[in-house]
């Protein structure tokens, strides 16, 4: 499967989108500041995702 989704720093409020393939695993990414787009506004919740089967 193949998700795009959209997060919110918690603390901040600011959003982010993006494409992975594990949703799950990329969140951690993100709230372990393994980001740097995102790493000085951690911790992250998901806000919004859509899952595919096909990336195009």
């Amino acid at each position: 499967m193949y998700y795009v989704y959209v997060l919110r720093s918690i603390p901040y409020g600011n959003l982010y989108k993006g494409f992975c393939t594990n949703l799950e695993s990329r969140l951690a990414e993100h709230n372990a500041g393994k980001t740097k787009s995102t790493k000085p506004f951690v911790p992250w919740e998901i806000v919004y995702y859509e899952s595919f089967n096909l990336k195009r």
